[in-house]
């Protein structure tokens, strides 16, 4: 049954979850650089209304409440889970408390759980998660936003419809490492835009050994290798620790090639034919078109266009390149079974 107004919480108001520039400061990054926030899109939808957060942290609880004066702040995300009924609960922890939290919400019967990448750092615990969600019935949707930006929807639209012709090859490349929680991106996206699975992958970690910026308990470095996709494409993939390149996906085919910049995208055909298409620019953030959908989803007007089983084939992807790197660089077939399903991935 339609609501007029739909009620949503958030665990974890950090960076990512309450846009909290301290927290931000911390990690080096800039809330104006994110493509939304998991506040900044619930609020501002005009039918969805923030009724609580929770944070270990009293300094992240004041500043948010600050903010979201109206909403009620939490020491504890079980007791906010258990003081009313949310239609939307966001998960913006770190990725290792991510199942433990998703698992809780779905009990609950949360409908919309709204949880941020990498899924996991298990894909067990990521199987976990699906299997909670399947039985209570809840809506698990992951903040790979690349989905929701019409400039790499339009991409995936052309390359399906034979812009570039047959796909030859294709590469990634972005700087800072971190396989888990940039990588997770950048692997999603180029399933995205090719409509194509990961069926293989051969991977070496970079043992740079960067610091991670989330702090010492964490361990995601980046690496170099390749990813086989379905009809035999392969995927270059460049990710070192301490790289300085802007993120990119390239696709090559038989009648031209497409680049992905950070705001646009490039098309140069073999004939001549160049073209540019812009990004969609900062309003509405791909967060807020993620929410736009949920709430689409929670009055029935049409079903959530992604599932959540992109994100665990995403995970399997990273996972493996882990896997790879352990066995020299040997080609990996997904999907992943026995104890490689229970291989952790230290990403935050």
């Amino acid at each position: 049954m339609t609501k007029s107004t739909y009620r949503a919480a958030i665990i974890g108001l950090g960076f990512i979850g309450a846009g909290d520039q301290v927290s931000g400061d911390a990690l080096g990054q800039q809330v104006a650089h994110l493509d939304g926030t998991h506040f900044a899109a619930l609020s501002g939808h005009p039918r969805v209304e923030v009724m609580a957060g929770s944070s270990r942290d009293e300094g992240r609880r004041q500043r948010f409440a600050a903010r979201a004066p109206a909403a009620r702040t939490f020491a504890d995300w079980r007791e906010m889970l258990d003081s009313q009924r949310f239609d939307i609960v966001s998960v913006a922890t770190y990725a290792p408390q991510h199942a433990e939290m998703v698992i809780a919400c779905a009990e609950r019967g949360v409908p919309v759980i709204y949880c941020e990448k990498p899924l996991a750092t298990r894909l067990s615990d990521a199987d976990r998660m699906l299997a909670a969600c399947q039985a209570s019935g809840s809506l698990l949707v992951v903040n790979h936003n690349r989905r929701y930006n019409p400039m790499y929807l339009r991409l995936r639209e052309f390359v399906a419809g034979g812009g570039l012709g047959d796909l030859t090859s294709a590469s990634l490349q972005w700087g800072t490492g971190r396989l888990g929680n940039v990588g997770t991106h950048m692997f999603d996206a180029v399933r995205l835009v090719t409509s194509r699975e990961i069926v293989a992958v051969s991977g070496t970690l970079d043992p740079a050994g960067r610091p991670d910026c989330r702090g010492t308990s964490f361990h995601d470095p980046g690496g170099w290798g390749v990813l086989r996709l379905e009809g035999g494409v392969h995927v270059t993939v460049d990710a070192s620790d301490m790289g300085r390149v802007p993120p990119r996906i390239e696709l090559n085919g038989t009648k031209g090639r497409a680049t992905t910049g950070v705001d646009k995208v490039q098309i140069e055909l073999w004939d001549g034919t160049r073209e540019t298409w812009p990004g969609p620019g900062v309003s509405p953030t791909g967060m807020d078109r993620a929410v736009a959908s949920i709430v689409d989803h929670l009055d029935g007007v049409r079903a959530f266009p992604w599932s959540p089983e992109e994100s665990v084939r995403t995970l399997e992807a990273i996972v493996g390149f882990h896997v790879s790197d352990a066995e020299r660089s040997a080609w990996i077939s997904l999907p992943l079974s026995g104890p490689d399903r229970d291989r952790e991935v230290e990403s935050g």
